[in-house]
């Protein structure tokens, strides 16, 4: 395991205990305006946050097998089997499922990086939400039918499609992007109307 995949992998398992934290000093403070410029901050490590989960996930996806290199012939083996665990699933045809795991991996590099750049939270956020939810749904289909697969993630140990698998994507992932998101259009909310409320300067007429 290289560094840089323990430095995501930690902040991806662990970023939510922050993500949670922040929420709840957020919620312990009464004034409207000091709750805005302590969320501000707690924004930004949030993208960060849930954004490694991200890039977590689409390095575990796309790195090499042990004993390969990177380059154009160990990503492909990484897609192939990776397209392997969303056929698994048997939800979409088998086209389909290929095309999922080939487009899959890059879109999560692509939204990480958004997450991490702080550009439109209110947006990546949601996003990152409602991809969360549909990857829950997945799994939770999965389960019910009582298939013994591979949830297939990309992030720390493999994990069979279950009640763990379930709590871990629920607490870890999708609870920390759903509080980015409401805090993030909370922020873009009471910004707007702290503008709206400032007086407009009147304009000097010469005599």
């Amino acid at each position: 395991m290289t560094l840089l995949d323990s430095i995501l992998q930690w902040l991806a398992w662990w970023g939510w205990c922050f993500v949670a934290a922040g929420a709840i000093v957020v919620l312990c403070v009464r004034n409207s305006e000091k709750r805005l410029r302590v969320l501000r901050p707690l924004l930004i490590m949030g993208g960060i946050l849930v954004g490694s989960i991200f890039l977590a996930a689409a390095y575990g996806k796309m790195k090499p097998f042990p004993g390969f290199t990177w380059g154009w012939a160990s990503l492909k083996i990484s897609i192939t089997y990776f397209a392997m665990q969303v056929g698994s699933y048997e939800i979409l045809p088998p086209a389909a499922s290929n095309f999922v795991a080939h487009v899959l991996p890059f879109f999560e590099l692509f939204l990480g990086l958004w997450l991490v750049s702080g550009i439109a939270h209110r947006y990546s956020s949601t996003l990152a939400a409602v991809l969360f939810f549909g990857f829950i749904s997945a799994i939770s289909y999965a389960w019910l039918r009582g298939l013994k697969i591979n949830c297939g993630c990309g992030i720390g140990p493999a994990e069979e499609a279950g009640p763990a698998a379930l709590l871990r994507d629920g607490v870890r992932f999708f609870l920390p992007s759903l509080l980015l998101a409401v805090g993030s259009f909370y922020a873009h909310r009471k910004s707007a109307a702290v503008s709206a409320a400032e007086p407009v300067p009147s304009a000097v007429h010469a005599g």
